[in-house]
């Protein structure tokens, strides 16, 4: 082969080396652990209130998934009962009711009690109900059991809906005072995340708390005036009667809903305990929270 009718060499065009593009000074975000493990990120939940809705309306769907009566429980449970107290402690018992009939004394003590009781239960067992989401993910651990919560305030509504019924078929009309029930639907429903995010908390390191909760509520369901007045016990007790936030709260509601008198007193011993439960849960909440990856 002579060289005119060889190949010619392949030339390979000589580049200039480039220079790296140029990265950002600073991530984007970054993820560490605050100076106090206690303190609590307001800015946090504020930043991550997408996933509280997405988290609320999952809790929502799940609830009511694949029945045949769908919203009808969030009536069905208090109506039922209401039914059953009726009968036994208003007609058999004869206990007293304030003045009005027996049936709409107890659904209006049974609807804040229903949220309250079916909102505990849910977020005590949240956090351990969303394990895969809490070993995978990063976000404020909070948002779990409030979204818990967040979510029973639609079976509030539902069941609401039934006691306008109930008060129109006694010929009973509202006043001014039902103004009132948007706060205190407030109160019980921090009532109700602080008491359920301790429980979730509790639930995670020990597991007796699911089956612990549920008599729990039980109990409390004689321990709160919701079959009987607050002024059927002797004033001497009724000071340890009011020491369960949620008297105070229940009282409010059936003032609010008909008029009645304002127990004051036990509303504002109620606020504070409710709050002061509130401030005493997140503060155990955020201790805990570290280990919840490990043990969840």
């Amino acid at each position: 082969m002579t060289p005119d009718t060889a190949a010619d060499p392949q030339i390979i065009p000589k580049h200039e080396p480039t220079e790296p593009a140029e990265l950002p000074e600073q991530p984007l975000v970054v993820i560490e652990p605050s100076r106090d493990s206690s303190s609590i990120s307001f800015r946090d939940l504020w930043h991550y209130r997408d996933l509280f809705y997405i988290l609320t309306l999952r809790d929502i769907k799940v609830r009511y998934k694949q029945t045949l009566l769908g919203a009808a429980w969030a009536v069905i449970q208090p109506l039922f009962t209401m039914v059953i107290f009726s009968l036994f402690f208003g007609r058999m018992a004869g206990l007293p009711s304030d003045g009005l009939p027996y049936p709409l004394f107890a659904f209006a003590g049974l609807l804040p009690w229903t949220f309250f009781a079916n909102a505990l239960t849910n977020s005590g067992n949240s956090l351990v109900g969303s394990a895969n989401l809490i070993t995978k993910v990063y976000f404020p651990r909070m948002i779990i059991p409030m979204s818990a919560v967040a979510a029973g305030l639609l079976d509030f509504l539902i069941a609401f809906g039934m006691l306008v019924v109930l008060m129109f078929w006694y010929g009973v009309v509202p006043t001014v005072s039902i103004l009132l029930v948007p706060v205190l639907v407030v109160m019980t429903s921090l009532l109700a995340i602080g008491c359920g995010m301790w429980m979730s908390a509790l639930n995670v390191k020990y597991r007796d708390i699911r089956y612990a909760l549920p008599f729990v509520v039980q109990l409390g369901l004689f321990v709160t005036p919701i079959i009987y007045p607050l002024s059927m016990v002797p004033e001497k007790w009724r000071w340890l009667l009011m020491l369960n936030p949620l008297t105070g709260q229940i009282e409010a509601y059936r003032s609010a809903f008909f008029g009645l008198t304002f127990n004051w007193l036990a509303l504002g011993i109620s606020a504070v305990i409710t709050f002061a439960i509130l401030l005493f849960a997140a503060y155990n909440f955020k201790k805990m929270e570290r280990s919840f990856a490990d043990i969840v």
